[in-house]
């Protein structure tokens, strides 16, 4: 039962680091935070049977979108850190490395890159956005974040793992 419970709040913990860098890239390069709102739009045309958009921007809007996608982000992050913890096991919350959790945080980039913003009408990599190359680093770098994120926050928890 631990492993869970702490899996679920390395999740959170992660994705808060992740959503704490998108805040702070703000002033220091310039670029806006992740609208998670348009995620939620996504995820609720998806409920009645549309995957794809050519600009989900611009699709119909959705009750209750800006929570849907922030409860989709938080949600992913969960089962990303699950995802390392089914990998690298009980041992790396009891000895949090950063390799394993930066890798996981760096793997997780193919999610958006081939099924989110495909899907959102940002193609393949953020292929069909104004500034793909900035898009696909901003992305690489907002992975990492939460891979350090999952090593911050799994090196808080093994405190209470060990004990």
């Amino acid at each position: 039962m631990n492993t869970l419970i702490f899996t679920f709040i390395i999740g959170i913990g992660a994705t808060a680091a992740m959503d704490l860098w998108g805040v702070v890239r703000q002033p220091l390069l310039g670029v806006a935070p992740p609208n998670y709102g348009l995620v939620g739009r996504w995820f609720a045309h998806m409920a009645r049977g549309r995957f794809r958009h050519e600009s989900i921007a611009a699709s119909a809007p959705m009750r209750g979108e800006h929570l849907i996608g922030w409860t989709a982000h938080y949600l992913i992050g969960i089962a990303f850190a699950a995802l390392l913890i089914s990998i690298w096991g009980g041992e790396w919350l009891r000895q949090p490395t950063m390799g394993p959790a930066i890798a996981v945080g760096m793997g997780t980039v193919v999610a958006p890159f081939l099924i989110m913003q495909p899907g959102m009408g940002a193609g393949i990599a953020a292929s069909r956005t104004p500034r793909p190359a900035s898009a696909r680093v901003q992305s690489l770098i907002t992975h990492a974040v939460f891979g350090l994120g999952l090593y911050a926050t799994g090196w808080v928890m093994h405190f209470f793992y060990s004990s």
